[in-house]
């Protein structure tokens, strides 16, 4: 270790220092002293002088949370009003339309839960409040997921139970020569008394066309004495219709058919007093007048002059 050297005039000679513990313990006694004194003034200054950094760093991420906040929170408020138009349109126009009940306060309010199991392990408000908005919108689309599923699959029921029911003429007005409206109690010329007339006869040329009303499926075709040649059609949703007195059958028992497809063409067999077609129309294995299911094909003014043009006397054709 090397030392350190100071002059002795008496001795003329250069002679070591020496350092006892006890000098030493002074000297860095004094050291720290001076270290710690200079430490803390300059902790002091630092504190005077910059008091607010974390302040102003927390202060600028709140406000910068805070903007972002409301970026989102418009977004979401946008999305949430758009989702209530819908809702409004699903219970007050789509299920109107489709015959559905409209979804309840409570049904709508089923999916709205768990916002708080959600957020729960966030401290802060802003983003804890963000989180469960956002929840709310989720569950509420949710519900409305669910809704739109139903619309959807009773609409394909709808369509299904639309192309089945009856609604257009079994005879075309290019074919139709008379219309007789004569459905209920009706006078037979031949035998001299009334009895019920089911249905309604067009009048039309021998082997005119006879379309079907509906889709439905052929559970009859053949002939018989009273109907002659007839064509039976199960609609399906409680409806049937019936096609009398056809000159030829063209479908077979067991067929699908379509509305409007060629059932067979008019004839005048079984007991029939000239080429026609009787056609009926049940519901719930009742008769019903057909009259109310022409609806398809004619416009108002066309159902008007059908009806004005028909015969609506007490005499029917079979």
């Amino acid at each position: 270790m090397a030392h350190r050297f100071t002059y002795n005039p008496e001795t003329c000679k250069y002679e070591p220092i020496i350092v006892t513990p006890k000098a030493f313990a002074r000297k860095s006694f004094r050291f720290l002293t001076v270290t710690f004194i200079l430490g803390v003034v300059g902790l002091i200054y630092y504190n005077t002088q910059y008091p607010l950094l974390d302040e102003v760093r927390l202060a600028k991420e709140n406000q910068n949370l805070k903007y972002d906040w409301q970026l989102i929170n418009s977004k979401l408020k946008a999305t949430s009003e758009e989702l209530a138009k819908l809702e409004d349109k699903d219970d007050h126009n789509y299920r109107v339309i489709l015959g559905m009940e409209p979804l309840s306060a409570s049904e709508r309010e089923a999916g709205v839960g768990g916002q708080e199991k959600a957020s729960a392990d966030i401290e802060n408000p802003i983003i804890r409040a963000g989180i469960d908005y956002a929840e709310k919108i989720k569950n509420r689309l949710t519900v409305e997921i669910h809704s739109m599923n139903a619309l959807k699959k009773q609409l394909i029921n709808n369509q299904k139970q639309w192309a089945a029911r009856p609604a257009i003429q079994p005879i075309s007005n290019k074919e139709l020569i008379q219309l007789y409206l004569v459905y209920g109690m009706r006078y037979l010329p031949q035998d001299g008394y009334s009895r019920p007339h089911n249905g309604l006869d067009f009048v039309a040329n021998l082997n005119s066309p006879i379309y079907s009303t509906g889709d439905g499926v052929v559970t009859y075709a053949k002939g018989g004495t009273t109907y002659g040649n007839a064509v039976f059609v199960n609609h399906s949703y409680g409806f049937e219709t019936r096609y009398a007195h056809m000159n030829r059958i063209i479908v077979a028992e067991g067929q699908q058919v379509k509305r409007g497809q060629v059932l067979g063409y008019v004839g005048s067999t079984g007991h029939s007093f000239g080429p026609h077609l009787h056609y009926e129309v049940l519901y719930q294995g009742n008769f019903v007048n057909p009259i109310g299911f022409f609806q398809r094909d004619l416009t108002n003014i066309e159902y008007e002059k059908l009806i004005s043009n028909a015969h609506g006397g007490a005499e029917a054709l079979d």
